[in-house]
């Protein structure tokens, strides 16, 4: 469906789509709802159809890849034993209701999975201009520039050129916009220190340009000097658009920025026209995530704090603590927004008149409030209370949340943020990495022999487990949970679970199986409620997949987007 040279479906093709996942997850949600760490002591084996069992024990994992995470032609996949219809019904049907994660005309990808541009160096894009590249992992750097390309052909569509980046974390996206596209860009950021270290890395930049300039020195390339706009904030996905976006009451608590601190030559670049970052809520706000890997914060008023910089009573003159004019248009976006951070977006696109145009990634699906889980593990407090009826992250449109069956557990929007494609090249190479779901589960059986009471603990990460001995593994484990590490094991039980060691990792590839299938009705689902409200979307497969599992790009705008995306489908 989702590519950009597939006819997109229509509103009733998704609903039915919506409506065909989640019978298929009533009738197999248990083993996506299951915890890999307990195959032994819920013997989460023994819950498979026993045709199941037969047709997939001891099968080797680069078999394992071939036929059933990977999308083979039926003539190329090898089945060593005749499957039960049942396990192969199964398979098509993942697959087929799934949304594609390829994209089209998008370049082409080596051998070890990484995207072409990564060719001459693995860690330096050819496509990215190398001040981009300093900080930056080469998987942000393959991010930003796709993102990056699609925000500023977006601008140009809609011609809005103020850019607010949600959840901006260290500013590499908000960078590359602002200096390297010519966007005029509000970076948002929950954590104020990486608001600062997102301010240290744009004077880096600014501090080369100004040498090359001295130097009268001319590149390749094309670099503003007019660099983002750096805000500590967070966003409240329930706050009324007038609190996002207008003036806000006066009395702020705004920090200095520290590269407004740092000298003149930044001022006088045009770069810091601003007090620097504002406080917007109170610092100890309750709730935590953000971007990817907990880069910003979720919740509290954009507009609960901080002081209008306008021109006298003027109402279209005044300027909120996004710096942008009331009557301004904006082009939200975010990278890898955390849980309920991308549904702000959406939420803000749809209430705001002036957000003219939206691009969206998701992620951290597990941390999405639910009606049965509206504290999710890692978040310190409630949303605030809503004075109707509280507004959960999943499920947005009305259509999916009348749907029988469409509640998804923590466990399975966990599931959905895992690296299909990663995983199954582990497969494919028969990696060593693949022990360790086992090496867990085996731990698990013994720590809760040792006290019941402790089930589920979060065992700290043990460095390449996967190249220990057990008992190695096993003793630092104990440690971790407050259990003597030298207490004997049963070397018997021990050795017959780690034999099973191919049946945990198939039972983990048939969740992952089902983990796109979840990753697609979250998404539907903010589909569904986008054409609800009355406005044009469309999902794009932007990234690698191998390279940036969470590649898939929501697209919205409020006018014209049939011409938004054509004008996408040139290269990138």
């Amino acid at each position: 469906m989702m590519g950009f040279s597939s006819q997109p479906l229509s509103l009733d093709e998704q609903k039915q789509l919506a409506v065909n996942i989640t019978h298929v997850l009533s009738l197999y949600g248990s083993i996506v709802d299951s915890y890999i760490i307990e195959f032994f002591t819920d013997n989460l084996w023994g819950k498979l159809p026993s045709s199941w069992q037969a047709a997939l024990s001891d099968l080797p994992s680069p078999q394992l890849a071939a036929v059933l995470l990977e999308k083979g032609r039926p003539e190329e996949v090898y089945y060593s034993t005749v499957w039960p219809l049942s396990l192969l019904a199964f398979k098509a049907t993942a697959h087929k209701l799934a949304f594609s994660r390829t994209p089209c005309g998008r370049g082409s990808t080596s051998v070890d999975g990484r995207p072409e541009e990564f060719r001459e160096n693995q860690c330096q894009s050819s496509k990215l201009q190398p001040l981009f590249r300093k900080h930056v992992k080469p998987k942000k750097q393959h991010e930003i520039w796709q993102l990056g390309k699609v925000v500023k052909k977006l601008s140009e569509i809609t011609r809005c050129e103020q850019v607010v980046d949600i959840g901006s974390g260290q500013g590499h996206l908000s960078r590359f916009l602002a200096f390297g596209l010519g966007l005029s860009v509000t970076a948002v950021e929950g954590d104020r220190r990486l608001v600062d270290m997102a301010t240290k890395f744009d004077q880096e930049l600014v501090w080369v340009l100004e040498k090359e300039q001295a130097r009268c020195a001319q590149g390749p390339w094309e670099i503003s000097l007019c660099g983002p706009r750096h805000v500590a904030g967070w966003l409240n996905p329930q706050a009324p658009w007038r609190e996002f976006l207008l003036p806000s009451p006066r009395g702020a608590d705004a920090a200095p920025s520290p590269a407004a601190e740092s000298g003149s030559s930044l001022k006088a670049s045009g770069m810091w026209d601003s007090p620097g970052p504002q406080t917007l809520v109170s610092p100890t706000a309750p709730w935590g995530g953000g971007t990817e890997m907990g880069q910003a914060g979720e919740w509290g008023c954009l507009a609960a704090a901080g002081e209008g910089r306008g021109g006298g009573s003027d109402p279209s003159l005044a300027v909120n603590p996004l710096g942008l004019l009331a009557e301004s248009e904006v082009l939200l976006t975010g990278l890898h927004a955390c849980g309920d951070l991308s549904v702000a977006l959406l939420r803000h696109f749809t209430r705001c008149p002036h957000v003219v145009a939206m691009t969206s990634v998701a992620c951290c699906y597990m941390k999405l409030t639910t009606r049965e889980e509206p504290l999710p593990p890692g978040l310190a407090a409630p949303p605030p209370p809503s004075a109707t009826c509280p507004e959960y992250g999943y499920p947005l449109s009305t259509w999916v949340a009348s749907l029988p069956g469409h509640a998804l557990s923590y466990k399975a929007r966990e599931v959905a943020c895992h690296a299909v494609e990663d995983y199954a090249l582990r497969l494919r190479s028969d990696s060593p990495v693949l022990r360790t779901h086992c090496y867990r589960a085996v731990l698990e059986t013994l720590i809760r022999a040792a006290d019941p009471a402790k089930r589920r603990l979060g065992v700290q990460t043990i460095t390449k487990a996967h190249q220990l001995p057990f008992e190695e593994y096993a003793r630092l484990g104990f440690q971790r949970v407050g259990l003597d590490p030298l207490a004997p094991l049963d070397r018997a039980c021990v050795d017959s679970m780690l034999a099973q060691q191919q049946n945990v990792v198939a039972f983990f590839s048939l969740a992952l199986l089902l983990a796109p299938l979840v990753e697609t009705l979250i998404l539907l689902d903010r589909m569904i409620y986008l054409q609800e409200q009355g406005f044009q979307c469309q999902l794009i497969p932007l990234f690698n997949p191998r390279f940036s599992p969470r590649n898939l790009v929501l697209v919205a705008a409020k006018a014209g987007l049939d011409s938004v995306l054509s004008g996408l489908t040139g290269e990138d």
